[in-house]
């Protein structure tokens, strides 16, 4: 496997109301990722609640992390922000608290251009000095890669592979031979969305960067190894399993279904940074019936 392969966990970052993180709590949340065996740690992405936290609370998050996680298995860290000079900064803390690699995003207030998502790429890569993922999620960003764009940045050094938003058309197999026939050979396409995993991994996706294995992570790890061996009929199973669990990311969002699910497993009682409120009991009710489906 390489950094940007397989199943990548994503965690959520457990702060209290200002915004503080609790470095014991996420620890204890990378230990179940670990255990299970996940061949990444997705620290700091959307799931990660980044964009909620000052640049201090993020480094204590990416040195409490590296600590708990001793190497056993890699940690590519978040490092968008508003402003270039601020990514960089957020690049250049992780790598020098020894992450593996990096997301980034391409955060904005005022819609961007291709040039300028180009440039802030560009300079975050050179920055962090590390492999670093192109986060295409323009459910967040409201900014959608080109192909043209996602091509010129494959030549950009240390920028080695792009977290992709799932196709409208669940034309999996078509947007990666169209992709790859104009990438580099060893250039990683994997996929978010967590209802498409089974189908994006079953068409050749490199990754699936996953809400829910932060959480379930040997459930999500099930998942991925039957559809990365192409065993469909038990990928389709395992996913199924998923779908009451998929309909309620879908209807409130994978970040506050989270939270619900942390509380429901006895991890971790907290709720979302405001103004994300968390969800009402009878939801959680729900949400608690999803999981029981799925661990059933």
């Amino acid at each position: 496997m390489t950094l940007f392969s397989g199943l990548s966990a994503f965690s959520i970052t457990p702060t209290d109301t200002a915004g503080r993180v609790d470095t014991a709590a996420l620890a204890r949340l990378l230990e179940r990722i670990c255990t299970a065996g996940a061949h990444s740690i997705g620290l700091l992405g959307s799931t990660g609640g980044y964009a909620f936290l000052s640049r201090e609370e993020r480094r204590r998050a990416v040195a409490a992390a590296v600590e708990s996680v001793e190497g056993r298995i890699p940690i590519i860290v978040g490092v968008g922000a508003l402003r270039t000079d601020e990514a960089e900064l957020l690049a250049q803390d992780a790598s020098k608290a020894g992450a593996a690699g990096l997301l980034l995003a391409p955060m904005s207030y005022t819609p961007l251009t291709e040039e300028e998502v180009f440039q802030h790429m560009s300079a975050v890569a050179k920055a962090g000095g590390l492999p670093l993922c192109i986060y295409n999620n323009p459910g967040t960003t409201r900014f959608v890669f080109s192909d043209d764009l996602i091509v010129r940045l494959a030549e950009v050094p240390n920028i080695a592979a792009i977290k992709m938003p799932l196709p409208a058309d669940g034309d999996f197999r078509g947007e990666l031979g169209r992709l790859r026939a104009r990438l580099p050979a060893d250039f990683a396409i994997g996929y978010s969305g967590d209802w498409g995993a089974a189908g994006s991994l079953l068409a050749g996706g490199d990754a699936w960067y996953s809400v829910v294995a932060g959480l379930l992570p040997a459930e999500a790890l099930a998942l991925t190894h039957a559809a990365m061996a192409g065993d469909r009929a038990q990928a389709e199973r395992l996913d199924q399993a998923f779908q009451p669990l998929w309909n309620l990311f879908k209807e409130f969002g994978s970040f506050r279904v989270m939270y619900a699910i942390a509380g429901i497993l006895g991890l971790y009682q907290v709720d979302p940074p405001r103004p994300i409120l968390p969800l009402r009991s009878d939801d959680v009710a729900r949400v608690r019936v999803a999981v029981d489906h799925l661990r059933a």
